[in-house]
């Protein structure tokens, strides 16, 4: 049974959803509600910019506090100050924009704000009067009575499972819906008591609830998605308050709320586990750097800011990587491949080299000879460690140089009568020394054994025929292929999606450290520094002049006197002062508290393994929905892909809900999921229709798309095809919809109209990944299904971009 289903309703008609089921009556509309909750909320915003403003006079008062350069922990404990009150504004500024959205009145037998339902169907019993929202505010007096609950505070829940069969102690529960600083409108249900119906008389499910689901779907959409905490219904719920500290599942089709779900969890996960994740942070993962920006402001609006938002090509950090689209789509899968891993290994061991003939040293008048034997034994030694390439590379040296010491000592100190060594211990111990000076012997070894870059190690395996051979010769003459660069050069920035999880498998193969260990080391060489500092105010001190005729103090004020060591080591330091996000963005080796994937259907084998070495944990929650996978190394089924990492132990839930597409569009993708998904549950629909379906063919583009923006109204129009035929929808889109000249920094898919009209985006379903428009035009679905082995699920993710309608514009045969 869905949740619709489980929703409250009153009495009459039809059900949007069901066309042949009694709809009920319309919830009770109070007019005097709306004066009431204004009041409400203008008090509440009196207190939130009664916040604001002490917390804006109190930054500004840390920020003029003069800290010693010379006191290190002053500075930090300013800067820490000075975030932590930032980070309060910040909530409090996103809260304002819809600072509540509910209210219920609620069985407690200890109620904080006590009211007598004494409204109609009210029974005259005490209640708790509780107002939902998206901050928590208290009262500021001795009880700290709470004023506005936190949406994810355990006590707001039976705001969102409530329902006429399991009230949940619920008399009446209220939305409200504001715009800005305005109560805009309000409505009632009745869960328990006197409801006016046959409780066992149930329908498809609440109209309020529907109302308020309703108002959401149907809103004009943007470039930034909208949050769905004040429509949030029972299996959502479920899922966002899930317990279980493994890896979580969420599948569902398309306009199910996978993406909303799954970030409102990341609120909750927020709240509820603040110490420990604001320490180690949370990780969102998206499919496009589009469908960040479209998600970019959920968060904030839930009042949470502290996570780091990616795409896969910008896990690794320092490099920019292009579009997928950008590889054939047999590279693809081959780099996606976990075969990968030993072509990778190989191209660095291939970089671990013997010389063919035995190098000469010339060494204090003592001709050495590096042979080809001792290479390979140092080499071999090296490997034996274990240790990755670079931090076995010491390890190699000293093998080296201990083998060119014995030589040199089999020379210069041999006993000529036959007898022992005539060097002593001690001089075997100066004389490897006095080799590991050797600039000509190092840099030898240095080649030999050479310090890697995965960029490095990747571009070399790239731009060789030679070297492709060799990392994979078991493997055929088209996967090979697939590794070389046309033209056989790769610039050292020159890398795709596919590429960044190959360069983080390479970094571990290597042994890259992270930035937490990077500056680990740092510190270290800062003792070391203090060290020295303190050496030379030791001298200066001792060879200061203090011999003084007349017994008076120096005029002259030594530099010993005003600094020590650690504060000279200080001034040369570089400080840098990051939040936990910042400093998880930048570190390749950073453990996550908790990781989010959006679209996780789209991840390849090697993208698993990069993702989930930032979750040593396993603590996940991954959202997507396989009969979406458009990429040739993405999922087939969730058991296949999460496996290696950890077995079965991980839970599935299931979305069943489409609250985005309307049945008529449904209807169409319900026949391609039955080809690319036939096991799948289809989810059922909330709207019976939007603006409808329509078809055109091709020369009749141009008025097709004018007829969708105009039907798109100030909402969204996207505008989806192969890649191959972007370039001429973009023009077509800057005239049709008589565009102002772009802004500075945006898209260059994006056409902005004037007038009352909203943005057109031109975009391959690549881009389209995990978007709402309110229109779509697609064009020539067949050429997106032909283009790649998942087209047709291709078409499935692009039929079902679309909230009010669906325009196909074809002259080819449609492909379902």
């Amino acid at each position: 049974m869905s949740d619709l289903q489980d929703s409250p309703i009153t009495t009459g008609t039809s059900s949007p959803g069901d066309p042949g089921s009694p709809r009920p009556a319309a919830p009770e509309k109070t007019p005097a509600g709306v004066a009431e909750e204004q009041h409400r909320l203008d008090e509440l915003l009196a207190l939130v910019d009664s916040a604001r403003q002490r917390l804006t006079d109190r930054v500004r008062a840390v920020q003029r506090r003069t800290a010693d350069i010379d006191h290190p922990q002053a500075l930090l404990e300013r800067d820490h100050e000075t975030y932590e009150i930032s980070r309060r504004l910040s909530e409090y500024s996103a809260a304002e924009i819809g600072l509540f959205f509910g209210r219920i009145d609620v069985e407690d037998d200890d109620p904080e704000n006590p009211e007598t339902d004494n409204g109609p169907g009210g029974d005259g019993s005490v209640l708790d009067r509780r107002y939902i929202g998206r901050i928590g505010l208290h009262a500021d007096d001795e009880q700290m009575r709470t004023l506005l609950m936190d949406w994810r505070a355990p006590m707001a829940r039976p705001f969102y499972l409530a329902t006429t069969l399991h009230p949940e102690g619920v008399h009446v529960r209220r939305h409200i819906r504001t715009s800005g600083r305005t109560v805009t409108d309000v409505t009632d249900e009745r869960l328990s008591g006197d409801t006016g119906f046959d409780a066992t008389d149930r329908g498809e499910g609440s109209v309020a609830r529907e109302g308020a689901l309703l108002h959401a779907v149907n809103r004009a959409r943007s470039r930034h998605m909208t949050d769905i905490v004040d429509t949030i219904v029972a299996e959502q719920d479920r899922i966002i308050r899930e317990t279980h500290r493994g890896v979580t599942v969420v599948q569902g089709g398309p306009g199910t709320g996978k993406t909303a779900v799954a970030l409102h969890r990341t609120a909750y996960l927020l709240y509820t586990w603040r110490e420990q994740l604001e320490r180690t942070g949370v990780l969102i993962i998206g499919p496009n750097r589009r469908f960040l920006d479209y998600i970019s402001q959920v968060l904030p609006s839930l009042g949470e800011t502290g996570v780091v938002l990616a795409t896969p090509g910008t896990l690794y950090p320092g490099v920019t990587t292009r579009p997928m689209s950008a590889e054939p789509l047999l590279s693809q899968e081959v780099k996606g491949s976990v075969e990968m891993v030993d072509i990778l290994r190989n191209a660095v061991r291939d970089r671990e080299t013997v010389p063919e003939e035995p190098v000469e040293f010339l060494v204090d008048g003592v001709t050495l000879y590096l042979t080809p034997a001792m290479a390979r034994a140092a080499r071999t030694t090296a490997r034996r460690s274990r240790k990755p390439h670079n931090q076995a590379r010491d390890r190699f040296r000293d093998s080296a140089l201990d083998r060119l010491r014995d030589a040199m000592a089999e020379k210069i100190g041999a006993d000529p009568l036959g007898g022992r060594n005539l060097l002593s211990a001690a001089d075997l111990r100066q004389l490897r020394e006095d080799l590991g000076t050797e600039q000509q012997i190092l840099d030898v070894l240095d080649e030999l054994w050479p310090l890697l870059t995965p960029e490095e190690v990747l571009a070399g395996l790239y731009g060789s025929r030679d070297a492709v051979d060799s990392a994979a010769s078991d493997y055929d003459d088209l996967t090979r292929d697939a590794l070389l660069r046309c033209d056989g050069t790769v610039a050292p920035d020159d890398w795709t999606e596919a590429d960044a999880p190959l360069l983080d498998e390479l970094a571990e193969i290597l042994g890259i450290a992270g930035a937490e260990e990077a500056e680990a080391t740092e510190r270290k060489k800062w003792k070391e520094q203090v060290a020295e500092a303190q050496e030379a105010l030791d001298i200066l001190t001792g060879s200061a002049y203090q011999d003084l005729d007349d017994g008076t103090d120096a005029e002259i004020l030594m530099a010993y006197d005003v600094i020590d060591a650690e504060q000279l080591a200080e001034r040369q330091r570089v400080r840098e002062t990051m939040s936990t996000a910042e400093r998880a963005a930048a570190d390749r080796t950073w453990a996550f508290g908790h990781v989010i994937v959006d679209e996780a259907q789209e991840l390849s084998e090697m993208a698993w393994r990069m993702v989930f070495r930032r979750s040593p944990n396993r603590w996940m929650t991954l959202v997507g929905d396989p009969a979406q996978t458009g990429s040739p190394a993405g999922v087939d089924s969730w058991a296949d892909a999460l496996g290696p990492f950890v077995s079965d132990r991980w839970k599935l839930h299931e979305l069943t809900v489409n609250y985005r597409t309307p049945a008529d569009i449904a209807e169409i993708a319900t026949q391609i999921q039955s080809v690319v998904a036939p096991g799948q549950r289809t989810p059922s629909c909330l709207r019976e229709t939007g603006t409808g379906v329509r078809e055109a063919v091709l020369r009749d583009l141009p008025r097709a798309l004018e007829d969708a923006v105009e039907a798109a109204g100030p909402g969204l129009t996207g505008v989806i095809a192969t890649a191959g035929r972007l370039p001429g929808l973009r023009s077509l889109a800057d005239s049709t919809a008589s565009t102002r000249p772009r802004d500075r920094g945006t898209d260059e898919d994006t056409a902005q109209p004037s007038g009352n009209h909203g943005e057109v985006v031109v975009t391959d379903v690549s881009g389209a990944k995990g978007l709402e428009f309110d229109e779509v035009v697609l064009v020539e679905p067949a050429e997106i299904a032909a283009a790649s082995p998942q087209g047709l699920n291709d078409v499935y993710v692009a039929v079902t971009r679309a909230t009010q309608g669906l325009t196909l514009v074809h002259d080819l045969e449609l492909p379902w």
